[in-house]
């Protein structure tokens, strides 16, 4: 029945998903924190910053973001992010461009969170003596990462399946895979059926164990 499957290489396509996954949500947890930061902050020119960028990037389609990392980063001004190879050069461009998308949901999520700390606390974190960042890093920060692992979680799944996307420059993921597949096989509904399946086993597990995390971190107030 699986025959179909033989002379393709389905977990090496689905572990650059993972790796796409995995790379891409770290940066974007890194850069959506630093955006929050800059939403939360007194210095109106970071505050005006944070919100504009994403406010833009929220509201353009991952596609185009993916298309431009491609053709006006790396053809257009020969951006290759230190790679070589065609291959490793469209793989760093699709982290940066999933980074640069994700990263406004992930700030929004954060923003929420920090907003779930009581203000007495923070004004609390002043009166001893300390500055915004080890107000922000020391006692607000911590608290809203505890009060958002449930929305991160949802971010990190939904990236999981925009991955599908950077097929569009050539990644060579599950998505490109199951084209590649559908266009030469004629399995349709079981070619689907294993990418739905490979999917599901990524994206199930993290949203069961973060939601668990989520339960056992909360913040009793």
């Amino acid at each position: 029945m699986f025959d179909f499957l033989e002379g393709y290489d389905l977990l090496g396509a689905f572990w650059t998903t993972v790796q796409l996954t995995v790379l891409s949500a770290v940066g974007s947890l890194i850069w959506g924190t630093m955006l929050a930061a800059m939403r939360v902050g007194p210095v109106p020119l970071m505050r005006g910053f944070g919100t504009a960028y994403v406010n833009i990037v929220r509201n353009i389609p991952l596609t185009v973001i993916i298309l431009f990392s491609s053709l006006g980063l790396n053809q257009t001004l020969g951006i290759n992010l230190g790679a070589d190879a065609f291959d490793s050069i469209n793989f760093r461009l699709a982290v940066l461009g999933f980074i640069l998308y994700t990263s406004a949901f992930v700030c929004e999520a954060l923003r929420s969170g920090i907003n779930t700390v009581p203000v007495g606390q923070a004004e609390a974190a002043r009166a001893i003596g300390l500055n915004f960042t080890q107000v922000l890093t020391l006692v607000v920060l911590p608290q809203a990462f505890r009060s958002v692992v449930g929305p991160l979680a949802n971010v990190l799944i939904a990236l999981t399946k925009n991955t599908t996307v950077a097929a569009a420059i050539g990644v060579t993921e599950a998505a490109l895979l199951m084209k590649e597949m559908i266009e030469n096989e004629a399995q349709l509904l079981l070619i689907s059926a294993v990418f739905a399946f490979g999917f599901m086993c990524l994206t199930l597990p993290t949203g069961l164990i973060l939601g668990w995390v989520s339960k056992k971190v909360a913040v009793k107030r």
